[in-house]
């Protein structure tokens, strides 16, 4: 038989729009019950231009519209008068009363004067100013009344006292003049538009994040599920759009691509034992109801995104983690895997779902099946869900099997955004991001059926790291006579499906140009407790906070664009085609990215990006870990000799770091295993094990949210040029032990590492010659008081931007990575074979992993040359 199970992602003549009450729970009919009065033809023209000309789908199948994205302001924090302030005049108080010096150093608190609190009132002012003392002022009769006559004027004397009282004034309004424009009048705490006090807003920031307000985030984020290109995800992209735009940011709207995407077909996946007839058995697949019967429609189908449809039999082997060297070993011990459905196991030794499903078909598998071991995330490492955090048995990982490190973002359009209407497009078949042949995911209770059936075929393994934990299994590898499994993978694929970014922002004052964009992915493969709904609700809190500063008349050095990102979990896509489609902006003006994905799914926190150390531990050093009220994180993380690695891959970093040269961090809280991309990842898990009080968030939402502040606010853009460079300096060496490692013919010519170690040492010392300058400016600063002239102002200013466009010089913009070209940046992309992995330096370990050795030294060569020029760049 094959999977009958009814499947709410079938296309359909008329797809069913669930009613507030069922799908939403709080929402009322009208989609624009939100929206103030001058808000309605906004959403008028948004719902006309999602819904105009848009082109019918196969199998009946549309996109949803703004009428089945019932968004709800119940569920926003942020709605009503309660948590929104009443006035800003309150906040402001609110703010300016706090008065908590700079730990250690009371002296250089730099207080906004009143001078600069008048003007940033008046340019707030002056557009609208309404002058209620005109009925007071004297008519245009009167005054021509009093103006004396052409012969007066000629009769009259003047008083030389008062001409000289009045060129006194001129005189003095001119030498005020002077002192301007010669820069010797100087402006206090570096800008005048601003009337906060540094230290009040981060002490703001930190006392006024509220867990409750990221639990009812949450506890709304998961109350169905939002996987990309559903309609669920339209409906949360609308509930992200209403908080933002509640929260006052500008120029909010949503950013629609439409891209490749997946889902099952209705009745078309099947894993089944079919011959020999007495061991006959079929999976269930499904995962057991998360939720009771009447939420059964909002739960996810089990499989693959971005999978091939294929409908294949073949004999069973088991390849343990289902990496090349997995496979070699098979190879090498005689069994033949030509024509045979490889299972293989989840984690291990091949992290990336995608590659095991490509290494097997390279290895002649016809189809592939990844289960979830116990030992991995099951009851070996503890109580399954409902009584522990870990997986039961009927629990499934889904995911993405495109190919993360060979091809980002929409598949069919590398190196370009798939915007509407976009007619270039690659095609599906032969396509570099896909996989070639079919593949499922399986828990582990349909996988022991499998396991137990490869008794006495092939191998029987003694090996202990390809020994899974599943019970009641005796290990054999199987081979070409093992029983014969029937594998079908039917999936409804759209060449365009909408998804849809939601984009928001603060301008910036001093260099509004210039951008710290912030962000996290909204879709999931089910409910996304931990991934993605904790950063979710995290975000949420940290916008709302921003827009009650915002409110009371603050705003940044720096842009602050917050972004929340559709289509992130089938590879990264939204953040792509965002970066794709403004890829020349972002070069040069984008500063950071900050991103959390998974926010929190334990209590250790992590952190990648080292051009960041320095400011992180300072934010660090603020906020204290929930269960041990006596040590901030900044201790533990140096009790713990953390190091802040550099980025691979698997979130949405990828697309600004890799392709756009944008110096970037990802943040969050993990742990042991949970049920990832499983619908058990839900709010009830989070709320019994994830972190029950939501304290975790809470401390995620300040340090993010400190975080931002560093990077916009500061005079300074808060970088660590010299930890950057060593950090560099260190990947040279990795890379030179990496290459070491590897075996060599007799033949094969040595690669020759010294012109690149030379760039990296020639980095080390631009870096401490840069880094001070900016020690240089904070000490002249200091000493005059808090002032800072216009000249030093501007000196400042360009020494920022000459820091932000340092990991953009270390883009090879014409050329790429040899074989996927789309990633530019010659120190980080993702590891060839292990898209999770960090590759520094990945054009000549490509080379190397494939024997290539003159091209390896020519990407030495080519490294060396992009990286001792950004690096002169740095102080020229």
């Amino acid at each position: 038989m094959v999977d009958e199970k009814p499947n709410k992602y079938e296309h359909k003549d008329s797809l069913p729009i669930p009613t507030y009450e069922e799908a939403i729970s709080s929402r009322p009919s009208s989609s624009q019950s939100y929206l103030g009065p001058e808000e309605v033809s906004h959403d008028a023209e948004r719902q006309g231009l999602l819904t105009r000309d848009r082109p019918h789908q196969n199998n009946g199948y549309d996109p949803p519209t703004v009428e089945s994205a019932r968004s709800s302001l119940d569920f926003l924090p942020s709605s009503g008068g309660s948590s929104r302030r009443s006035s800003a005049e309150a906040l402001q108080r609110e703010i300016q009363q706090m008065d908590i010096e700079e730990p250690g150093d009371p002296n250089t608190r730099l207080r906004a004067s009143r001078f600069s609190k008048r003007i940033t009132s008046l340019t707030h002012s002056l557009s609208s100013i309404n002058l209620p003392f005109r009925q007071w002022l004297p008519s245009s009769q009167y005054l021509r009344a009093k103006i004396p006559s052409w012969p007066q004027v000629l009769r009259f004397q003047p008083n030389w006292i008062i001409v000289g009282r009045i060129f006194a004034i001129f005189l003095v309004v001119f030498i005020i003049w002077l002192f301007f424009i010669s820069d010797l009048f100087i402006v206090r705490n570096t800008r005048m538009n601003n009337m906060f006090d540094p230290e009040n807003l981060r002490t703001y920031v930190l006392n006024h994040v509220d867990a409750d307000n990221i639990r009812h985030n949450l506890q709304y984020a998961t109350k169905y599920d939002h996987m990309a290109g559903t309609e669920g995800s339209y409906s949360h992209a609308i509930w992200v759009e209403t908080a933002f735009q509640q929260a006052g940011l500008e120029h909010v709207g949503l950013e629609k691509f439409e891209v490749y995407l997946n889902n099952p077909k209705l009745g078309g996946r099947r894993v089944a034992i079919v011959d020999p007839p007495e061991l006959q058995w079929m999976a269930k697949l499904e995962e057991e109801l998360v939720y009771p019967v009447e939420w059964a429609a909002q739960q996810t189908p089990v499989f693959h995104g971005h999978s091939k449809s294929g409908n294949v039999t073949g004999p069973l082997v088991y390849a343990n983690y289902g990496s090349r060297a997995n496979f070699e070993q098979l190879a090498n011990s005689g069994i033949n895997l030509e024509g045979s459905i490889a299972l293989v196991r989840y984690y291990g030794t091949q992290g990336d779902r995608a590659l095991k499903v490509k290494a097997a078909e390279l290895a002649g598998a016809v189809g592939c099946i990844i289960y979830s071991d116990p030992a991995e995330d099951g009851f070996l490492k503890g109580e399954p869900y409902p009584k522990g955090r870990y997986m039961p048995d009927d629990a499934v990982q889904r995911g993405s099997v495109a190919l993360s490190s060979w091809v980002v973002g929409d598949v069919l359009s590398p190196g370009y955004a798939s915007l509407p209407g976009e007619r270039k497009r690659d095609p599906v078949e032969n396509n570099p991001g896909l996989v070639n042949i079919p593949s499922i995911p399986l828990a582990w209770r349909d996988a022991q059926k499998l396991l137990q059936a490869l008794k006495g075929h092939g191998q029987k393994i003694t090996d202990i790291k390809a020994i899974g934990g599943v019970p009641d299994v005796e290990w054999w590898t199987g081979d070409s006579g093992s029983p014969t499994v029937h594998l079908m993978n039917h999936q409804d694929e759209r060449e365009r499906e909408g998804i849809y970014n939601v984009l928001g922002r603060i301008t910036g004052v001093e260099q509004a140009e210039k951008s710290i964009i912030v962000g996290n992915h909204r879709d999931a493969w089910c409910f996304g407790g931990a991934d993605p709904g904790s950063g979710t609700a995290v975000m949420l809190e940290v916008v709302r906070i921003f827009g009650e500063l915002t409110t009371a008349g603050w705003r940044p050095r720096r842009t602050i664009e917050f972004a929340s990102w559709d289509g992130e979990e089938y590879n990264m896509i939204g953040s792509t085609e965002h970066v794709e489609n403004r890829i020349q902006d972002l070069r040069r003006d984008a500063f950071a990215y900050l991103n959390v994905d998974a926010a929190v799914s334990g209590t250790n926190f992590k952190a990648e990006g080292p051009i960041f150390a320095t400011a992180l531990k300072r934010v660090l050093d603020r906020v204290k870990d929930p269960q041990d009220g006596n040590r901030t994180f900044r201790q533990i993380w140096e009790d713990n000799k953390t190091t802040m690695a550099g980025l691979g891959s698997g979130s949405d970093y990828v697309a600004f770091l890799d392709l756009a040269g944008t110096s970037s961090i990802d943040i969050g809280f993990n742990g042991p295993p949970f049920p990832y991309h499983s619908c058990y990842d839900n709010f009830d898990w989070m709320n019994l094990f994830g972190d029950p009080g939501f304290q975790y968030h809470k401390a995620l939402a300040q340090i993010w949210a400190l975080l931002i502040l560093d990077m916009a606010d500061r005079p300074i853009l808060p970088f660590d040029m010299n930890v950057y460079a060593q950090e560099v300096a260190k990947y040279v060496n990795e890379l030179e032990k990496y290459i070491q490692s590897k075996p060599t013919k007799s033949s094969s010519p040595a690669i020759n590492l010294s012109s690149l170690k030379s760039a990296a040492d020639n980095f080390v010392i631009s870096a401490k010659r840069f880094e001070d300058w900016g020690v240089a400016w904070e000490t002249t600063v200091r000493e005059s008081g808090g002032f800072e002239p216009n000249t030093l102002a501007q000196q400042r200013i360009a020494h920022n931007t000459k820091m932000a466009e340092f990991e953009t010089n270390l883009l090879d913009v014409d050329g790429g990575l040899p074989g996927r070209e789309q990633f530019k940046h010659i120190i980080f992309a993702p590891q060839l074979w292990d898209t999770y992995g960090t590759a520094y330096f990945p054009g000549v370990r490509d080379a190397v992993e494939e024997s290539e050795w003159e091209l390896a030294q020519r990407q030495v060569e080519k490294a060396a040359r992009i990286l001792g020029k950004a690096a002169k760049l740095l102080i020229t």
